[in-house]
């Protein structure tokens, strides 16, 4: 066991640990047997999700699990791809990589209008595949619950819905699940855990990654929060607490403005 993986009994990992298990366990994400897929882009986010799975669980039951990473191709050098490469074989963790040219397809003159669109389509295709050759049965991503509010508004202002992320999704007619055992967590703590744990954090080197759609709820919700602190707490629970009987139903035959 190398140094990574000592001192994990801090006060935050044990708050984390809680708290994943606790969402495992209320959306019954693991079941024997399970093997899971992880996405680990380099982030943070998935850095933390990884090394929280790969440590000793107190309830959940016991599961095999593999890293993955698509590089999109914004790095023609592929330094940070070896970096990461070198973190998992430090850590012993089983992986899969794979150089693609995704995201430059995404974001090419064909394709201007929506780049985050084609782009997670083309990447989640591809862990699809890679899952159905590794035989696993959960897709496990690190979305968390900043991820959970984000996409909720960015779903009704862009969307014209009322939807989100959900903890545990069946897709393929139950053949697979998709999985976010951070959806309790916010992503501050998640963070300031990857921080406290010096991983290999990869620079986000996507050209609309601080222009995107979500970087502008995110900045909308930071300002709202200087005069409420309670904002997203209060979306998060709102979401559990909708009232149907006080929602606008769209009128059949209706013209919508």
């Amino acid at each position: 066991m190398n140094s990574v993986k000592k001192d994990r009994n801090t006060k935050l990992f044990l708050h984390l640990k809680k708290w994943l298990e606790k969402a495992v366990l209320d959306y019954k994400m693991i079941a024997e047997g399970d093997r899971l897929l992880i996405g680990v882009s380099g982030g943070a986010d998935s850095l933390a999700l990884l090394d929280l799975l790969d440590s000793p669980m107190l309830f959940i039951p016991k599961f095999s699990f593999i890293a993955v990473n698509i590089d999109m191709g914004f790095d023609p050098t592929y330094k940070k791809y070896d970096r990461l490469e070198k973190y998992f074989q430090k850590n012993n963790y089983p992986y899969v990589m794979e150089k693609t040219d995704i995201g430059n397809v995404a974001h090419s003159d064909v394709n201007k209008k929506n780049p985050c669109f084609l782009c997670s389509r083309l990447r989640r295709k591809r862990i699809f595949e890679i899952a159905d050759a590794e035989s696993c049965n959960k897709i496990a991503f690190a979305h968390h619950r900043d991820d959970i509010i984000e996409t909720l508004l960015i779903n009704m202002f862009y969307g014209r819905e009322i939807s989100t992320m959900v903890p545990n999704q069946s897709i393929f007619g139950g053949k697979l699940h998709i999985i976010r055992p951070l959806v309790y967590l916010s992503e501050e703590l998640v963070k300031k855990y990857s921080r406290e744990r010096r991983f290999p954090v990869l620079k986000n080197d996507c050209p609309t990654s601080k222009t995107s759609k979500r970087v502008y709820i995110k900045n909308l919700l930071n300002k709202l929060e200087r005069d409420n602190k309670e904002i997203r707490d209060n979306i998060y629970k709102a979401m559990s607490h909708v009232k149907p009987d006080y929602l606008v139903s769209q009128v059949k035959n209706e013209r919508s403005e």
